[in-house]
Protein backbone atom coordinates (compact mmCIF):
# COMPACT_ATOMS: atom_id res chain seq x y z
CA UNK A 1 0.00 0.00 0.00
CA UNK A 2 1.71 3.26 -0.87
CA UNK A 3 0.90 6.91 -0.18
CA UNK A 4 2.33 9.45 -2.28
CA UNK A 5 1.72 12.63 -3.80
CA UNK A 6 2.62 14.13 -6.56
CA UNK A 7 -0.29 16.05 -8.16
CA UNK A 8 -0.48 19.85 -8.24
CA UNK A 9 -2.69 19.77 -5.09
CA UNK A 10 -0.76 17.99 -3.38
CA UNK A 11 -2.40 15.46 -0.72
CA UNK A 12 -1.65 12.16 0.75
CA UNK A 13 -3.80 9.51 -1.33
CA UNK A 14 -4.96 6.64 1.14
CA UNK A 15 -6.41 4.04 -0.72
CA UNK A 16 -8.55 1.33 0.63
CA UNK A 17 -10.92 -1.17 -0.51
CA UNK A 18 -14.35 0.47 0.11
CA UNK A 19 -16.04 -2.97 1.03
CA UNK A 20 -14.00 -2.86 4.43
CA UNK A 21 -14.58 0.01 6.98
CA UNK A 22 -12.82 -1.48 10.07
CA UNK A 23 -9.24 -0.46 11.08
CA UNK A 24 -6.62 -2.10 9.57
CA UNK A 25 -3.13 -3.28 10.59
CA UNK A 26 -0.18 -1.71 8.64
CA UNK A 27 2.14 -4.57 7.50
CA UNK A 28 3.77 -2.50 4.77
CA UNK A 29 6.16 0.00 4.67
CA UNK A 30 4.08 3.61 3.47
CA UNK A 31 5.55 6.60 1.46
CA UNK A 32 5.06 9.54 3.13
CA UNK A 33 6.23 12.17 0.61
CA UNK A 34 4.50 15.31 -0.82
CA UNK A 35 5.76 17.21 -3.94
CA UNK A 36 4.81 19.65 -6.02
CA UNK A 37 6.02 20.21 -10.03
CA UNK A 38 8.47 21.75 -11.57
CA UNK A 39 9.24 25.34 -10.63
CA UNK A 40 10.72 27.71 -13.09
CA UNK A 41 13.82 26.39 -12.13
CA UNK A 42 12.83 22.86 -12.69
CA UNK A 43 13.39 21.64 -9.49
CA UNK A 44 10.86 19.82 -7.46
CA UNK A 45 10.23 20.93 -4.19
CA UNK A 46 9.26 18.09 -1.52
CA UNK A 47 8.29 18.11 1.76
CA UNK A 48 9.38 16.41 5.03
CA UNK A 49 6.65 14.74 6.83
CA UNK A 50 5.49 15.95 10.45
CA UNK A 51 4.37 12.97 12.98
CA UNK A 52 1.66 14.66 15.65
CA UNK A 53 1.06 12.83 18.42
CA UNK A 54 -1.53 13.45 21.29
CA UNK A 55 -1.08 11.59 24.64
CA UNK A 56 -3.73 10.00 26.56
CA UNK A 57 -4.95 6.40 27.12
CA UNK A 58 -7.42 4.70 24.85
CA UNK A 59 -10.85 3.01 25.88
CA UNK A 60 -14.17 4.72 26.61
CA UNK A 61 -13.62 5.30 30.67
CA UNK A 62 -10.78 8.00 29.64
CA UNK A 63 -12.38 10.07 27.23
CA UNK A 64 -12.94 13.39 28.42
CA UNK A 65 -10.53 12.93 30.95
CA UNK A 66 -7.50 15.33 31.34
CA UNK A 67 -5.17 13.48 30.49
CA UNK A 68 -6.46 12.56 27.61
CA UNK A 69 -6.48 16.12 26.32
CA UNK A 70 -3.58 15.18 23.73
CA UNK A 71 -6.34 12.79 21.73
CA UNK A 72 -8.69 15.34 21.90
CA UNK A 73 -6.10 18.02 20.03
CA UNK A 74 -5.65 15.09 17.51
CA UNK A 75 -8.80 14.20 16.96
CA UNK A 76 -9.80 18.48 16.52
CA UNK A 77 -6.49 18.24 13.73
CA UNK A 78 -7.81 15.32 12.12
CA UNK A 79 -11.38 16.99 11.43
CA UNK A 80 -9.90 19.97 10.29
CA UNK A 81 -7.91 18.60 8.12
CA UNK A 82 -10.08 15.72 6.94
CA UNK A 83 -7.70 13.16 7.96
CA UNK A 84 -9.37 9.33 8.55
CA UNK A 85 -7.80 8.44 11.94
CA UNK A 86 -8.58 3.97 11.11
CA UNK A 87 -5.13 2.33 10.83
CA UNK A 88 -3.32 0.36 13.49
CA UNK A 89 0.70 0.89 13.23
CA UNK A 90 3.17 0.17 16.07
CA UNK A 91 0.46 0.42 18.61
CA UNK A 92 -1.23 3.27 17.54
CA UNK A 93 -4.13 4.69 15.70
CA UNK A 94 -2.97 6.65 12.86
CA UNK A 95 -3.98 8.93 10.32
CA UNK A 96 -2.27 10.16 7.50
CA UNK A 97 -3.13 13.53 5.29
CA UNK A 98 -1.25 16.67 4.68
CA UNK A 99 -1.64 20.50 5.80
CA UNK A 100 -1.91 22.30 2.75
CA UNK A 101 1.11 20.77 0.80
CA UNK A 102 2.36 19.29 4.01
CA UNK A 103 2.32 15.58 4.84
CA UNK A 104 0.96 14.46 8.44
CA UNK A 105 0.56 11.08 10.20
CA UNK A 106 -1.48 12.03 13.32
CA UNK A 107 -1.33 9.16 15.84
CA UNK A 108 -2.24 8.43 19.10
CA UNK A 109 -0.65 5.20 21.46
CA UNK A 110 -2.59 2.57 22.19
CA UNK A 111 -0.35 0.74 24.68
CA UNK A 112 -1.63 3.60 27.78
CA UNK A 113 0.10 6.80 29.11
CA UNK A 114 3.58 5.12 30.38
CA UNK A 115 4.27 3.46 27.12
CA UNK A 116 3.88 5.80 24.42
CA UNK A 117 7.24 5.97 23.25
CA UNK A 118 6.60 2.05 21.83
CA UNK A 119 4.63 3.71 19.48
CA UNK A 120 6.29 6.99 18.88
CA UNK A 121 9.80 5.74 18.40
CA UNK A 122 8.95 2.76 15.72
CA UNK A 123 6.66 5.01 13.81
CA UNK A 124 9.02 8.20 13.51
CA UNK A 125 11.56 5.78 12.19
CA UNK A 126 9.15 4.12 9.75
CA UNK A 127 8.37 7.36 8.06
CA UNK A 128 11.77 8.77 8.52
CA UNK A 129 10.72 11.86 10.44
CA UNK A 130 13.36 14.07 11.81
CA UNK A 131 13.28 14.79 15.50
CA UNK A 132 12.42 18.23 15.12
CA UNK A 133 9.38 16.90 12.67
CA UNK A 134 7.61 15.59 15.90
CA UNK A 135 5.06 17.01 17.94
CA UNK A 136 4.24 15.81 20.97
CA UNK A 137 1.20 16.75 22.83
CA UNK A 138 -0.42 16.40 25.94
CA UNK A 139 -1.79 17.69 29.13
CA UNK A 140 0.03 19.88 31.55
CA UNK A 141 -0.75 20.66 34.93
CA UNK A 142 2.17 23.58 35.13
CA UNK A 143 -0.22 25.70 32.86
CA UNK A 144 -3.56 27.18 33.72
CA UNK A 145 -6.43 25.01 32.80
CA UNK A 146 -7.00 25.96 28.98
CA UNK A 147 -3.73 27.94 28.21
CA UNK A 148 -1.75 26.33 25.27
CA UNK A 149 2.07 26.32 25.15
CA UNK A 150 4.57 25.27 22.18
CA UNK A 151 7.98 25.06 22.80
CA UNK A 152 10.82 23.50 20.16
CA UNK A 153 12.51 21.18 22.75
CA UNK A 154 12.41 20.70 26.78
CA UNK A 155 12.39 18.09 29.81
CA UNK A 156 9.34 15.78 30.49
CA UNK A 157 8.44 17.65 33.38
CA UNK A 158 7.50 14.78 35.25
CA UNK A 159 4.99 13.74 33.00
CA UNK A 160 5.45 9.88 32.40
CA UNK A 161 4.37 9.85 28.62
CA UNK A 162 6.54 12.18 27.47
CA UNK A 163 9.35 10.62 29.80
CA UNK A 164 8.94 7.14 28.13
CA UNK A 165 8.89 9.08 24.55
CA UNK A 166 12.39 10.34 25.40
CA UNK A 167 13.52 7.26 26.19
CA UNK A 168 12.79 5.80 22.80
CA UNK A 169 14.07 8.64 20.86
CA UNK A 170 17.26 7.81 22.27
CA UNK A 171 16.95 9.88 25.29
CA UNK A 172 16.64 12.68 22.91
CA UNK A 173 14.50 16.26 23.81
CA UNK A 174 14.62 18.37 21.16
CA UNK A 175 11.33 17.67 19.49
CA UNK A 176 8.53 20.15 19.76
CA UNK A 177 5.92 20.12 22.11
CA UNK A 178 2.12 21.33 22.36
CA UNK A 179 0.93 21.57 26.00
CA UNK A 180 -1.87 22.43 27.09
CA UNK A 181 -2.73 23.52 30.59
CA UNK A 182 -5.31 21.61 32.97
CA UNK A 183 -4.00 23.74 36.01
CA UNK A 184 -3.28 21.64 39.61
CA UNK A 185 -5.38 19.09 41.94
CA UNK A 186 -7.78 21.59 44.00
CA UNK A 187 -6.61 20.98 47.60
CA UNK A 188 -5.19 17.88 48.73
CA UNK A 189 -6.56 15.91 45.98
CA UNK A 190 -4.78 12.78 44.69
CA UNK A 191 -3.31 13.21 41.55
CA UNK A 192 -4.32 10.50 39.88
CA UNK A 193 -7.65 10.86 40.65
CA UNK A 194 -6.99 14.39 39.22
CA UNK A 195 -5.92 13.32 35.63
CA UNK A 196 -8.62 10.71 35.48
CA UNK A 197 -10.80 13.18 36.18
CA UNK A 198 -13.57 14.65 33.55
CA UNK A 199 -13.37 18.98 33.00
CA UNK A 200 -16.30 21.36 34.76
CA UNK A 201 -18.48 22.53 32.65
CA UNK A 202 -16.61 26.37 32.66
CA UNK A 203 -13.32 24.43 32.50
CA UNK A 204 -14.64 22.65 29.34
CA UNK A 205 -15.51 25.51 27.71
CA UNK A 206 -11.82 26.86 28.39
CA UNK A 207 -10.92 23.46 27.17
CA UNK A 208 -12.90 23.48 23.60
CA UNK A 209 -11.62 27.10 23.42
CA UNK A 210 -7.84 25.94 23.75
CA UNK A 211 -8.42 23.41 21.10
CA UNK A 212 -9.53 25.44 18.33
CA UNK A 213 -6.65 28.26 19.07
CA UNK A 214 -4.34 24.93 19.11
CA UNK A 215 -5.60 23.77 15.38
CA UNK A 216 -4.25 26.97 13.86
CA UNK A 217 -1.13 27.20 15.75
CA UNK A 218 -0.37 23.95 14.63
CA UNK A 219 -0.96 24.90 11.11
CA UNK A 220 1.17 27.49 11.30
CA UNK A 221 3.87 25.37 13.35
CA UNK A 222 4.03 22.96 10.57
CA UNK A 223 3.76 25.13 7.24
CA UNK A 224 6.02 28.19 8.83
CA UNK A 225 7.90 26.28 11.48
CA UNK A 226 8.93 28.39 14.87
CA UNK A 227 8.53 31.59 13.59
CA UNK A 228 7.57 35.10 15.26
CA UNK A 229 3.42 34.06 15.19
CA UNK A 230 4.64 31.20 17.25
CA UNK A 231 6.35 33.74 19.64
CA UNK A 232 2.97 35.82 20.02
CA UNK A 233 0.94 32.83 20.15
CA UNK A 234 2.85 31.90 23.50
CA UNK A 235 2.63 35.29 24.33
CA UNK A 236 -1.51 35.83 23.73
CA UNK A 237 -2.02 32.33 25.96
CA UNK A 238 -0.17 33.58 28.68
CA UNK A 239 -1.98 36.21 29.23
CA UNK A 240 -5.25 35.40 27.79
CA UNK A 241 -7.46 34.65 31.42
CA UNK A 242 -5.45 38.18 32.62
CA UNK A 243 -8.04 41.11 33.13
CA UNK A 244 -6.60 44.88 32.54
Amino acid sequence: MLHTVSTANPCISCPRNSLFQQRHLVSTRLSVRASLPDNSNGVKVEYTPWLIVGLGNPGNKYCGTRHNIGFEMVDQIAQAEGVMMDTIQSKALIGIGCIKEVPIILAKPQAYMNFSGESVGPLAAHYQVPLRHILLIYDEMSLPNGVVRIQPKGGHGHHNGVKNVINHLDDCRGFPRMCIGIGNPPGTMDMKAFLLQKFSSTEREQIDAALKQGIEAVRNLVLNGFNQSITRFNLGQKYKFHKV
